[in-house]
């Protein structure tokens, strides 16, 4: 994986995951989701298949493949893995049914609850970076539209252009039309 940078890990009793990050997100092959939460990848493999029988993730945009460096034996082996995002270890982290399980959930509880209270912090100096990388993607998406020489790997990558860029796209318009409010909530 490129792109890589230390994020805050989980930390049990038992120990720590130590997690890299690829395009802005976490990504975890279903064994490591198995340490994180104490249970069997089989365990973690049905959560995952649920998850997306209810159509509560998309596969596509919660998976992607990376070439890993493994020990097999005595010799190193390279494989491709199939990794799954932050999105996905949340969904199963609010599945899997064990003590880890229980101390994840509280762990991701306490976070979200710390920043619904806290608020947000609005950097107009990265939106303002955003933007101008949105109007340079969507400029790319345009021309490669129209291209008659469009394939279904440059179709892809146009879909992940566009994913990446949705949600700054709408943080965007609810700045410029002054929709961004501070959060409200209650004190505990």
């Amino acid at each position: 994986m490129d792109k890589q940078t230390s994020v805050q890990i989980f930390e049990s009793d038992n120990g720590t995951l130590e997690v890299k990050v690829y395009e802005e997100t976490v990504w975890l092959v279903q064994s490591q989701m198995a340490e994180l939460f104490g249970t069997s990848t089989d365990n973690v493999s049905l959560h995952i298949k649920n998850i997306y029988t209810d159509e509560e993730l998309d596969e596509f945009l919660t998976t992607k493949f990376f070439s890993v460096v493994r020990q097999e034996g005595k010799r190193k082996v390279n494989r491709t893995l199939k990794h799954y995002n932050l999105d996905m270890i949340i969904s199963v982290g609010y599945r899997v049914n064990s003590k880890r399980g229980v101390k994840f959930r509280q762990w991701a509880s306490g976070l979200l609850k710390e920043y619904l209270l806290k608020g947000y912090v609005l950097d107009t100096e990265r939106l303002e970076s955003n933007a101008q990388e949105l109007e340079a993607a969507i400029k790319l998406i345009q021309r490669s539209v129209k291209s008659p020489e469009l394939t279904l790997s440059s179709s892809r990558g146009i879909v992940d252009i566009i994913s990446r860029y949705t949600s700054t796209f709408l943080w965007l318009q609810r700045y410029d039309e002054g929709l961004l409010t501070e959060p409200k909530g209650t004190q505990w």
